[in-house]
């Protein structure tokens, strides 16, 4: 039986009074295994780098002057991050006239990311700017658009990028649909108080995606790490929509999203609620605590981290000048302990 029609079923019966959609039924009525298996990600979100190499900034590791990209491969990192807005060089866009994590910045890192012998999640914030929990600005290029025409524009924009990411032999290892959406995304249609509607956006851009890549998996990214009901009610919320996907994200920092423990209950609350694989796709602090969480969640469903920005932001692993400190050391003991032990 179709997946649709098992999903309408349930529904069905649930608008009846039959039955009361549970967690598991509607986790099977969105079966998704037929997407390629996801392996253990040690991973950087380093979109920053053109940017900051534009500035004259050159990286090295231990006074040896090499790549970034290089440098993080040579200390364990296997995955990279890239975050894509659609019109970035606008006025009110992320790059105002310069563009950057536009598609053809996207392309020319995606290349490097290739050469490097690495892997990528690609990031659609689907704004040209920042996404997040409290700002999910619709593209200039949308507005004005009915609602349909609107699904339209994601299914196609998500299109036209992995495609060309696809003919120039770069395609992603994973994608996700939406940064940071549990308040929603292309607001004001697509908030979390219109879940509908949310959930619709979200279909036209896994649909994207299928249609460039049936096999590929999907990340719903929200900032929720250890916020465990906020969780299950965003997630169940998709689900009784149809929202197919395969990776539950997670952004965890302590200042917003509660104490280890809180993160650690979560992720494995998550796990076995959904039978979906977990990724701590952003975080910075506690970089030993959150890497063993991730990477301990039971049935190997945890998939590992993916740190914010390392080069230039926060708890970054190189100074000011490029330099690698302390900190990179952290993850020659996380790789070896989570991915060489335990296979990619």
């Amino acid at each position: 039986m179709k997946i649709c029609s098992i999903l309408a079923g349930v529904l069905l019966m649930a608008a009846q009074g039959r039955v009361r959609p549970t967690t598991a039924s509607l986790v099977a009525a969105t079966d998704t295994t037929h997407v390629r298996p996801i392996g253990k990600m040690l991973g950087a979100d380093i979109s920053f780098l053109p940017e900051l190499e534009d500035k004259g900034i050159k990286f090295s590791d231990k006074g040896v002057q090499k790549d970034a990209l290089q440098i993080l491969k040579d200390h364990g990192f296997n995955y990279i991050r890239l975050r894509i807005f659609n019109e970035p060089a606008r006025d009110s866009g992320y790059s105002p006239g310069r563009g950057f994590c536009d598609l053809s910045h996207t392309m020319q890192m995606a290349r490097r990311i290739r050469g490097a012998g690495m892997q990528f999640l690609l990031d659609f914030h689907y704004s040209d700017y920042w996404a997040d929990p409290g700002k999910q600005y619709k593209p200039e290029a949308w507005k004005g658009c009915n609602f349909s025409a609107l699904q339209d524009s994601v299914y196609a924009f998500t299109v036209r990028v992995l495609k060309a990411l696809k003919d120039q032999g770069t395609p992603p290892d994973m994608v996700q649909v939406g940064n940071e959406i549990n308040h929603g995304m292309i607001w004001p249609e697509g908030s979390i108080s219109s879940p509908d509607s949310l959930a619709a956006l979200v279909r036209a851009g896994i649909r994207g995606v299928r249609a460039e890549d049936a096999e590929c998996p999907v990340m719903l990214h929200i900032a929720l790490g250890g916020q465990n009901d906020e969780s299950h009610f965003f997630l169940d919320n998709m689900l009784r929509r149809g929202v197919q996907f395969d990776v539950v994200g997670l952004s965890y920092y302590p200042k917003w999203h509660g104490t280890l423990a809180d993160l650690s209950y979560n992720v494995n609350d998550l796990a076995r609620s959904y039978k979906k694989d977990i990724i701590i796709v952003e975080y910075t602090q506690l970089k030993k605590e959150v890497n063993e969480i991730a990477f301990s969640i039971p049935d190997g469903r945890g998939k590992g981290t993916c740190i914010w920005e390392p080069l230039n932001t926060w708890e970054r692993i190189f100074d000011e000048q490029g330099r690698s400190n302390e900190l990179l050391g952290v993850y020659d003991e996380v790789s070896k302990k989570y991915l060489k032990a335990g296979g990619h």
